[in-house]
């Protein structure tokens, strides 16, 4: 008892804490206890986990916003997702329904509205183009590598990477757009080569012309750039991307991309600019040409060579930065750029081309549908010579800062025109064309057809008439006196003489005496098609013309005395045809006045040259024959003349008819003549012209005066001829 006593019971600190490596009893004693402990451990990790739970979630008031902004993120992410499926499915069905659209890739490779004309000089080399030129099909594999690489290194340097759309293209452009303060669809569109090429098929809307005011108002609404049409190009390229292969996408944009100058597709550009094919193109040449793709008008190498030379400088330095030139290969092309053919540096005949095209009919002309092939009768030697003489001239003699204007017409004596310069700037498509539409007076320069018409009635270069004061009473105006350039009179002169010193008082007794009915019939059967004068005035060159007219007239002199047609066009084919459509090998009409006629008047007009008004026409060793003309307060001034090769004639004057001033025919278009016909005759032998000196005269009572058509002289004049023509 007394030992039991002793024992006392253990501390529950003894069994919370056990000494180290000590097991305590487990007794019947301790299990309650222990029970309690263990209630106690899960209360507190409970509380602990709570605890826990509350600082992971924030705790407080922070817990509830998190907790919404999760629940609204799981609200935004299930409408999203969903969103986009239905999104997703509806770009399928489009991009599916945009598929089933789509032609066969050869169907896309030429798609132009109307065809091409290319003209040939009269040796058959090209000179010119009009309309759209399509040069053949080329593809992403015929083409030169070093053309594909430039254009794909220019427009699109992920092309064989994306899907037909560039989210990066895209969001790039945007930020370029906006950072340049423009709106982000205004400007750079980012616009992939399949996108863009999706805009040159219109996406699939053919050109209908009924449907369209015009070509050009169908190609605008084709490259609008609304986010809807946006959208329909993307679907458009997406499209594309699935019906056709990289290559054929690349063919496709090569074939109808526009690049200037009329030029549809790199083989068209390649051909018209380097004279070769595309297939043949060093990387200067393909750098040039792909330049073009940003605004084919603006680079265009016949527009400015300097310009377009700069550009392709620009995407050499991309093709070596994306790997497809060495270092070297670019140095080399950047040191040799790119050259333009003689063709197509020459870019002779502008005017010329224009007149030939507007003298086809449309259906092969400007609204051609076809390609067609016109040789023609430019002669690239004499038009050079006339460009260079009209350029001459204006620099060296005329004051600077001139507005006035020229033009040159130059022909052979069937008609056939070998050079054609309608203004000043002669490198030119599309201008007014002053030797074809501009309708002048001629002055002095018609009274060649008041003679014409007296040696056709058989008088002779050798017959007189007064030159004294002289007046004609007009009906409705009254009382009108023509007078000399000089203000002076000289008596009695011969036919001769009159012409050689463009003496105004004898040409009008002489159309007088002739019948200005007759005078009016010669001039118009030799070409002349304008409305004519009725009064006396018709002598002097009252009447309007066009210097091809008037030239075309001289021909007629020249040949004999037979009418000239001129022409342009000596042979059209169309392009994959060998059987010419239509041939011309002369202009020359119906015979105007006899051959003796016609040499008599030759002979007279020789003396213009050699002793009178037109001396500055002059060419050494050559024979010349010509007409000065000027018209009232010098508006126009006129010189057209002839050796026995060649015609040419020469306008000069302002565009609003103000004065010239200082300026007669005989001086600065004599000038001009002259300058021209230097360099056209050029290294030919001397020719004589085709004239004949008149017999002396004969002393005879009266002169048989011949009757010419309906309105030739009329006997009640019989007395006036008696007056003023010496027996």
């Amino acid at each position: 008892m007394t030992e039991s006593r002793r024992r006392k019971a253990p501390l529950v600190a003894d069994k919370r804490y056990p000494s180290k490596g000590r097991k305590p009893a487990a007794t019947k004693r301790t299990a309650k206890p222990a029970g309690k402990k263990a209630a106690a451990r899960k209360t507190t990790t409970r509380k602990t986990t709570r605890k826990k739970a509350r600082r992971k979630s924030g705790g407080g008031g922070g817990g509830i916003f998190r907790r919404f902004f999760r629940w609204v993120w799981r609200l935004i992410w299930g409408i999203t997702w969903r969103v986009g499926a239905v999104v997703a499915m509806l770009l399928a069905l489009a991009v599916g329904v945009v598929y089933t659209t789509l032609p066969d890739v050869n169907e896309l490779l030429d798609g132009r509205a109307r065809g091409s004309v290319t003209l040939l000089d009269r040796n058959g080399k090209v000179f010119a183009w009009r309309g759209d030129q399509f040069g053949g099909v080329i593809t992403a594999g015929t083409v030169s590598p070093h053309l594909k690489n430039a254009v794909v290194a220019t427009e699109d340097k992920r092309f064989y990477r994306h899907f037909g759309v560039s989210p990066r293209g895209v969001a790039s452009a945007v930020r370029i757009n906006l950072s340049e303060g423009r709106g982000p669809l205004s400007g750079h569109g980012g616009s992939t080569i399949t996108q863009q090429t999706a805009k040159l098929l219109c996406l699939g809307v053919p050109y209908v012309p009924s449907e369209w005011e015009s070509e050009a108002a169908y190609e605008s609404d084709c490259r609008q750039g609304s986010l809807w049409r946006k959208a329909k190009e993307a679907v458009y390229a997406i499209a594309m991307e699935v019906k056709y292969s990289k290559d054929e996408i690349l063919t496709i944009y090569l074939n109808r991309a526009f690049l200037g100058a009329g030029a549809r597709g790199f083989e068209a550009a390649s051909q018209r600019y380097f004279g070769i094919s595309a297939a043949e193109v060093n990387p200067a040449q393909a750098a040039m040409l792909a330049g073009l793709l940003v605004a084919p008008t603006r680079y265009a190498p016949t527009n400015n060579l300097q310009r377009s030379q700069d550009r392709g400088r620009l995407v050499l330095g991309l093709m070596e930065a994306q790997g497809y030139l060495t270092t070297a290969q670019a140095s080399s092309a950047r040191s040799n750029p790119a050259q333009l053919s003689e063709a197509a540096a020459a870019r002779a005949g502008g005017y010329f081309a224009d007149w030939v095209i507007t003298e086809l009919p449309s259906y092969f002309g400007a609204d051609t549908t076809d390609d067609v092939v016109i040789k023609t009768t430019l002669d690239q030697r004499l038009q050079k010579s006339a460009e260079e003489a009209l350029k001459y001239i204006f620099q060296e003699k005329v004051r600077e800062g001139s507005k006035a204007q020229a033009a040159i017409v130059v022909m052979s004596a069937d008609g056939a025109v070998r050079a054609m310069v309608g203004g000043r700037q002669t490198r030119v498509s599309g201008a007014f064309n002053r030797a074809t539409q501009a309708l002048r007076q001629t002055g002095s320069s018609f009274k060649p057809f008041v003679y014409a018409t007296a040696l056709e009635l058989g008088y002779s270069p050798l017959d007189t008439v007064v030159d004294e004061p002289y007046c004609v009473n007009i009906p409705g105006s009254g009382q009108w006196c023509p007078k000399n350039y000089t203000h002076k009179f000289y008596g009695r002169v011969t036919l001769a003489d009159a012409l050689k010193n463009s003496l105004n008082i004898p040409a009008v007794k002489v159309a007088e005496v002739a019948g200005l009915d007759n005078v009016r019939t010669v001039a118009s059967e030799f070409g002349i098609d304008s409305d004519l004068a009725q009064g006396p005035a018709l002598a002097l060159g009252a009447s309007e013309s066009t210097l091809i007219e008037m030239t075309g007239a001289y021909a007629g002199i020249l040949n004999g005395g037979s009418a000239v047609e001129p022409y342009g066009l000596s042979e059209l084919k169309l392009l994959e045809d060998d059987t010419p459509v239509m041939v011309t090998s002369s202009g020359i009409g119906e015979r105007v006045i006899n051959d003796k006629a016609a040499k008599q008047l030759t002979w007279m007009m020789q003396r213009v040259v050699s002793e009178g008004t037109g001396a500055r026409a002059q060419l050494p060793g050559w024979q010349v024959a010509g007409k000065t003309g000027t018209t009232q307060a010098a508006r126009d001034a006129w010189f057209i003349g002839f050796t026995a090769d060649y015609v040419a004639g020469v306008w000069m004057g302002y565009d609003d008819n103000t004065p010239l001033s200082g300026v007669t025919g005989g001086g600065l278009p004599a000038e001009i003549w002259k300058e021209t016909m230097l360099r056209v005759t050029e290294g030919m032998t001397p020719t004589p012209l085709p004239m004949l000196a008149p017999d002396p005269p004969k002393q005879v009572a009266q002169p048989q005066r011949q009757r010419r058509r309906q309105g030739g002289f009329e006997n009640a004049i019989n007395n006036l001829l008696n007056n003023i023509f010496g027996n």
